[in-house]
C-alpha cells in the first residue's frame, strides 16, 4: 500500500485527474437537479481535457516540424484531441443547457423526481 502511495506522488497529474473524474462522477449521480448534474459532467469532461494536456507534455522537447536535425518532439495528437475535446465541451453544455431551460419552461423545476412525477 506504501509503494502504492509513494508512486501516486511521483504522478501528481494523474491522482489530479482522478480526483477530478471522481468529483465530477459524484455530483453527476448523487444531485436531483439537472443544472447540478451539467457542472459534474463539464467537470468530467474537463479532467479528461487535463489528462490530455497532462500527458502530452515532455521535458526538453521541441514542436513537431522537422528540420533534418535528431531532436526529441512533442507528439502532436494530444493537442488535437485537447482542441476537439474542447469544442465538443462547448457544444454538449450549450446543447444541454437548453434542453434544461425547455424543460423548466414546460416543468417549472429542475428537480429531476419533480419532472418525473409530472411525465408519469
Amino acid at each position: 500500500m506504501l509503494e502504492l502511495i509513494e508512486a501516486a506522488l511521483r504522478r501528481p497529474n494523474l491522482v489530479a485527474f482522478v480526483l477530478l473524474l471522481l468529483w465530477g462522477l459524484y455530483i453527476t449521480i448523487t444531485h436531483h437537479n439537472y443544472v447540478k448534474k451539467l457542472v459534474g459532467l463539464y467537470i468530467v469532461q474537463t479532467s479528461v481535457i487535463f489528462f490530455l494536456v497532462a500527458t502530452g507534455f515532455k521535458e526538453g522537447a521541441t514542436v513537431p516540424v522537422i528540420t533534418g536535425g535528431n531532436d526529441d518532439y512533442v507528439n502532436p495528437l494530444p493537442q488535437v484531441l485537447t482542441l476537439t475535446a474542447i469544442v465538443v465541451q462547448i457544444a454538449t453544455l450549450g446543447v444541454s443547457l437548453g434542453l434544461v431551460s425547455r424543460i423548466y419552461r414546460k416543468f417549472g423545476s429542475l428537480d429531476e423526481d419533480e419532472v418525473l412525477e409530472k411525465l408519469g
